[in-house]
């Protein structure tokens, strides 16, 4: 289950990574009042493509990794990879005090 949750946050970031960083919805709302200080016909279509930023932002956050856990189970998720990190690290540690790799090298 663990390595299913990796993957698919991978695959989400790869897919927020696609999509840009453009998550703002500031030039939506200047283009809107700009049309409305000109009272331009155009006001209809920027806000369609407000709203239309709006369902896409949505759509990603409901598809983010972790969002169907709960805060208490998102921090025991971190816990545990945290404490996987420490071991590892010390694991690390103990082999490299133990000489066993000869690095070669270089000519």
């Amino acid at each position: 289950m663990r390595g299913e949750a990796r993957g698919m946050m991978a695959t989400a970031q790869a897919k927020l990574e696609k999509e840009g960083d453009d998550c703002s919805l500031l030039p939506l709302v200047h283009d809107i009042i700009k049309c409305m200080d000109k009272d331009s016909q155009d006001v209809h279509q920027e806000l369609a493509k407000l709203k239309s930023r709006i369902q896409e932002a949505r759509e990603q956050i409901s598809n983010m990794p972790g969002i169907e856990s709960s805060p208490l189970e998102q921090q025991q998720q971190l816990a545990t990879l945290r404490e996987q990190v420490r071991t590892k690290n010390q694991l690390l540690q103990k082999y490299k005090s133990l000489c066993m790799f000869d690095v070669p090298k270089a000519s």
